[in-house]
């Protein structure tokens, strides 16, 4: 696991709860959605390094 690769997945973990926040607090829907969009992007490209797929 390359430095990276746990520094995207922190994040998106970091951004998921971010969604679970605003969303409890019932933030605009646009603002949960592009976090959401940011955090599985995130997790997707940390995963994607890890398997060595996207260096």
């Amino acid at each position: 696991m390359t430095g990276l690769s746990t520094i995207l997945i922190v994040v998106g973990l970091f951004l998921a709860g971010g969604v679970y926040s605003f969303s409890k607090q019932n933030m605009p829907r646009s603002v949960i959605v592009l976090l959401a969009v940011a955090s599985a992007m995130c997790l997707l490209a940390g995963v994607l390094r890890i398997q060595g797929i996207w260096e």
